[in-house]
């Protein structure tokens, strides 16, 4: 355990569950290289106490930020003071910074830490058909990362059509040459599928998709960390899937959040 006084600055992740959560370990890595005395501890704050812990934070001088997760990340936008054009495309903060004199400024990495994720581990995202699921802020900030790397087709799949239908509508704005349409539980027919929802989180969840229909020539990422093999990998594992494991989204935008955050190098 490293020695926390009264000189350690504070550093958060506010989640709702956050027992899941990897980010506490993989920063306190950050932080011994970068020499920082620093701690980034777990906060449990559910959706209806997100606006009492963000006034609090405010007054807070020793603490220097905090990474926002699942259900937060669409909530964070109106909370924040100042928010990066990215965030406000995609509809979602997951890195907040506090300034000196206590105003808040969001960004949004989930998506480029996926996407160099995915090319980290051999996966070229350029002419792909993406199937994916979810339209969450994670979700959100995946799709428009992987239309800026040069997919060539996006559909989306989730219980909330509308939902999608805003992010769909988003692409076809910013990305014309991205084919986009409404997907369905069959994964059929794509070259990349994600998991972009909870799902598979708990022991009791239903699958995102349909993952009997999924076949050996297809590729399939999570974005969940905890467990590391979800319901759905190890059923496209069974298919002879190729396979992304949540972690390494967070593992490289890491560093990108301790930069946001203020945390010197």
């Amino acid at each position: 355990m490293i020695e926390i006084t009264g000189n350690t600055r504070l550093y958060g992740i506010v989640a709702d569950p956050v027992a899941q959560v990897k980010t506490p370990q993989t920063m306190r890595k950050v932080f011994e290289r970068r020499g920082t005395d620093g701690v980034l501890v777990p906060m449990h704050v559910p959706p209806a106490g997100l606006a009492d812990l963000v006034q609090a934070i405010r007054s807070m001088k020793n603490f220097g930020g905090m990474v926002v997760t699942v259900p937060h990340k669409t909530s964070m936008v109106e909370l924040c003071d100042v928010v990066t054009p990215e965030a406000r495309a995609v509809g979602a903060v997951n890195i907040v910074r506090r300034e000196s004199d206590g105003t808040l400024a969001g960004d949004i990495l989930d998506g480029k830490g996926f996407v160099e994720g995915l090319r980290q581990s051999g996966f070229k995202p350029e002419g792909l058909t993406v199937l994916l699921c979810g339209a969450g802020g994670a979700a959100r900030a995946i799709a428009f990362a992987l239309a800026q790397a040069g997919i060539r087709k996006l559909s989306i799949h989730n219980r909330t059509q509308a939902a999608a239908q805003q992010i769909l509508q988003g692409i076809k704005s910013l990305y014309p040459g991205v084919e986009t349409g409404l997907g369905s539980e069959d994964p059929v027919g794509f070259d990349l599928v994600v998991n972009a929802t909870s799902l598979g989180m708990r022991a009791a969840d239903p699958l995102p998709l349909n993952a009997s229909r999924l076949n050996a020539t297809q590729a399939v990422a999570e974005i969940i960390m905890t467990p590391k093999l979800t319901p759905l990998l190890e059923q496209a594992q069974a298919k002879g899937c190729r396979t992304q494991y949540g972690l390494p989204m967070l593992e490289c935008q890491i560093e990108m959040m301790a930069d946001f955050m203020g945390v010197a190098k």
